[in-house]
């Protein structure tokens, strides 16, 4: 019978590296506490104003003169054309914005060298550091009122994010399948959309669809600065003090974004399974 015995253990010392993550984890913990604690003093708030009576009062009485909501058949077809229009904006401004954002994170990837890399990179961080309105009052003064402003607006600021991820996503995935391409005689173009490309587009596809949410509710606030949609109606009837009519536009808002939000999580379900 074989002498089978366990392995001396007894001289074997256990890597300190775990005890360096908790050290740099704590450490990590605390500046964030330090910056939490700061922003509450710095922003002064003063809960007292919040929660007092007059307050509650008066958002009682702000919050009564929504109900009930305006549902004449005339507001509804208005409503119901704007919900239309704000969903066009997101969606052809989402997909504007992954087109572009495709072609530049290729070179973001570092597949055309570090000034081609570092120099997309830079430009994804200035469309992306623009908010949507400050991009929605540029494209207002270049093409007027309406939603072609909006939906530029929103492609603008997409496409900044959506570039930053697209090219993480590239330049993280394993280069095994187009390597051997390559080496089999492949043109460096025919092994990135065989190879490359399906290996990260289920997970470009998410943030696309992701993005394409979040645009929803943006595309709704846009409307504020006069770029079209559910926006714009509730800015017109919350400065006319019309709290009916806004009700109905802003129940619209979220039964938009809900509606999206479900497709939008049916959609990725589908791509990740």
């Amino acid at each position: 019978m074989n002498d089978i015995r366990s392995p001396d253990t007894s001289n074997v010392t256990l890597p300190a590296q775990p005890l360096m993550i908790e050290r740099k984890t704590m450490v990590v913990v605390a500046l964030l506490l330090i910056l939490v604690i700061s922003s509450f003093y710095s922003v002064q708030i003063d809960w007292q104003l919040l929660f007092n009576m007059d307050s509650a009062s008066n958002m009682k009485e702000f919050i009564a003169g929504f109900a009930p909501p305006d549902t004449s058949l005339g507001m509804l077809k208005k409503v119901f054309s704007a919900s239309l229009e704000t969903l066009a904006m997101s969606a052809l401004g989402t997909a504007i914005a992954a087109s572009i954002a495709l072609l530049l994170a290729l070179p973001a990837s570092g597949r055309f060298g570090r000034i081609a890399k570092y120099s997309n990179y830079a430009l994804f961080n200035v469309f992306r550091a623009i908010p949507e309105l400050v991009w929605a009052s540029i494209m207002l003064i270049a093409a007027g009122l309406g939603p072609f402003a909006g939906t530029i607006a929103l492609a603008a600021h997409t496409t900044g994010v959506l570039g930053r991820l697209f090219a993480e996503t590239l330049e993280n995935l394993p280069d095994a399948c187009e390597s051997t391409l390559r080496i089999n005689g492949s043109s460096a173009i025919s092994a990135f959309l065989y190879a490359t490309l399906p290996q990260g587009l289920p997970q470009m596809m998410s943030y696309t669809l992701y993005r394409w949410e979040n645009n929803i509710r943006a595309a709704a606030i846009l409307g504020v600065v006069g770029a079209g949609g559910l926006g714009q109606m509730l800015k017109y009837h919350l400065s006319l003090f019309q709290m009916p009519t806004a009700a109905t536009v802003i129940i619209a808002m979220l039964i938009l974004v809900a509606l999206v939000d479900a497709l939008s999580f049916k959609i990725r379900r589908l791509l990740m399974h």
